[in-house]
């Protein structure tokens, strides 16, 4: 019998309870006429995955399975569904937001925007042996990937583009080249996913940890260079690095908050970008004067649209990148304390890169490999 995680209710205030995970035997799904059929391969975790089990993201549900990122193979098509044929045994990369199709500036209706997993508005998870969906719910896998680095890419990996290619770059991608840009917090999936895009443009990108571990190894991704923020200097250890040729910043991409424009926006050149997509040290930030002074544009930033995760998987076959996994657990959706370990692990800030769940087998039925 076909599995699901979801979460349990239990009384607590938003950000003092922690809901517990929920093993379910659920039917395997049947698809409709336009429907298909995806056996997941690998899901996995998002920090919005962590706030629903703190009551801190709207909209929960106790029914619909977690996760919004997945890859899996198309195992079964309906009879009305385009060239259905040619889809079975296809590994797909689930599209992991629903009702924003490709408007510059946000959903066309925001009220009916949102992610799929763990969500009211959507019955669709990835913490689930199977998924049933429309054609235009999922991209084909690039094929240089693992099962395990698709399902590390889809919604860090959506939120990184828009951030740099909509919100820094106005679609220019070519103006990228020579820019230079800063990406706060390394070790987070979006922070890892923007730094390989840039990376990839020819952009110079530097970062910021409170780990040097991680600094390291975010050299080794192609970062220019990366200081701690734990120093209290580190905006002035940061502008010591900078070429004398370009001293300063075109750019931030911060998903932190804090006094993030109060320290850049000495680095940044007039007109600069900053383009916040969290703010994982609360839920405001100061606005100083000096960015005024300087035209710096504060941008807020979210997931993105349909098209822009179309574009993204593209750029990442295009340009062979491979998302980082930080650790894989591969006990399978009925290994709860595995599962819960990764979130354990992102709880910590232990990991760089993406926590995976290994659902199915290294092959599953249609012979599909991790």
């Amino acid at each position: 019998m076909p599995h699901s995680l979801t979460v349990t209710k239990v009384e607590g205030k938003p950000g003092q309870v922690y809901y517990p995970l929920k093993l379910n035997e659920v039917p395997r799904p049947k698809p409709g006429p336009k429907e298909v059929l995806v056996r997941l391969h690998a899901a996995s975790l998002n920090h919005r995955d962590f706030f629903i089990r703190q009551h801190l993201y709207p909209g929960i549900s106790f029914d619909h399975p977690l996760l919004s990122d997945g890859c899996g193979t198309v195992v079964e098509v309906g009879s009305e569904v385009p060239s259905g044929s040619l889809l079975i045994g296809k590994r797909v990369i689930l599209t992991p937001i629903r009702n924003w199709d490709s408007a510059k500036d946000g959903p066309e209706e925001p009220s009916k925007f949102g992610a799929i997993g763990g969500s009211v508005a959507s019955p669709i998870g990835t913490a689930s042996d199977y998924a049933l969906l429309t054609p235009a719910d999922f991209e084909p896998a690039p094929a240089h990937l693992s099962a395990h680095e698709a399902a590390a890419l889809p919604l860090v990996g959506l939120t990184a583009w828009r951030a740099l290619s909509t919100k820094i770059l106005n679609g220019d991608l070519q103006s990228a080249a020579g820019r230079n840009i800063l990406i706060t917090g390394i070790g987070g999936g979006v922070a890892l996913s923007a730094l390989q895009f840039a990376s990839a443009l020819g952009a110079n990108v530097y970062v910021t940890s409170g780990d040097p571990s991680k600094l390291e190894r975010a050299k080794s991704l192609g970062a220019k260079g990366g200081v701690s923020y734990r120093e209290a200097a580190w905006d002035k250890q940061l502008a010591a690095l900078l070429s004398p040729s370009r001293p300063y910043l075109d750019a931030v991409i911060d998903g932190a908050g804090g006094d993030v424009v109060a320290r850049s926006v000495r680095l940044l050149r007039p007109g600069g970008i900053i383009a916040v997509y969290g703010m994982t040290v609360g839920p405001k930030m100061d606005w100083v004067m000096t960015a005024v002074l300087k035209n710096v544009e504060l941008k807020g930033t979210t997931m993105g649209s349909r098209a822009e995760f179309r574009d993204m998987v593209n750029f990442v076959r295009e340009h062979q990148i491979r998302p980082v996994v930080s650790r894989v657990a591969r006990g399978g959706l009925a290994d709860i304390a595995g599962v819960d370990s990764l979130f354990e692990d992102m709880r910590h800030g232990r990991q760089f890169g993406k926590l995976v769940i290994e659902i199915s087998a290294p092959e599953d039925e249609s012979g599909a490999k991790l």
